[in-house]
């Protein structure tokens, strides 16, 4: 298999389902900024972290292949005028979406209390999640604004805002599990 076609050559990428699109189309830019931030989860993972973050770290990495193909597919081209489903897209479920709060609640438990925001940093590994929060932030704003043109599956919103909120919490606790200095931003008074 040859991973240049030339097909893209001049400005254009084909969708799931065939329909090409400017490579500057805004679906383009959802599901680029989704893959993006897989690979930013996927650094994350190759850190010194415990087995039960790597997993599911792992399963982060699947559901964003899921969210990717949910952002990919033109959504003419995905369901027959009856309504049937035309291509085999994967779904995120509720479930997915509870696995994350359920996460995150969990290692709620074990840190203290957040009293003010804090300043991301104190270790290469902290950081890397907070730079994949960021990511996270802006494919759920460009899936917004996809939405907002082309409705997509509303359970891809609810992920990404979940998901990052999860990176968020996961940064804190691996602040707690390296033991690095958590800096809390205070505003100087005028």
């Amino acid at each position: 298999m040859k991973i240049y076609t030339k097909t893209g050559d001049k400005g254009t990428t084909a969708l799931f389902g065939g329909t090409r699109v400017p490579k500057h189309h805004i679906r383009i830019e959802s599901y680029g900024t989704v893959d993006e931030l897989n690979s930013y989860i996927g650094l994350i993972r190759d850190q010194e972290i415990d087995k039960t973050a790597k997993e599911l770290l792992i399963k982060i990495q699947e559901q964003l292949f899921t969210v990717g193909a949910i952002l990919a597919t033109d959504p003419e081209k995905a369901t027959l005028k009856s309504g049937k489903e035309r291509l085999n897209i994967p779904k995120i479920t509720s479930e997915e979406i509870t696995a994350l709060e359920d996460e995150m609640d969990t290692m709620n438990e074990s840190l203290p209390p957040m009293t003010h925001f804090v300043l991301p940093g104190g270790h290469t590994t902290v950081s890397y999640c907070h730079i994949a929060r960021c990511v996270c932030r802006r494919a759920e704003r460009l899936a917004s604004l996809l939405h907002e043109e082309e409705p997509i599956d509303e359970r891809v919103l609810m992920y990404l805002n979940r998901l990052s909120d999860y990176l968020f919490v996961l940064a804190r606790k691996l602040t707690n599990d390296l033991q690095a200095k958590e800096i809390k931003w205070i505003p100087e008074k005028l």
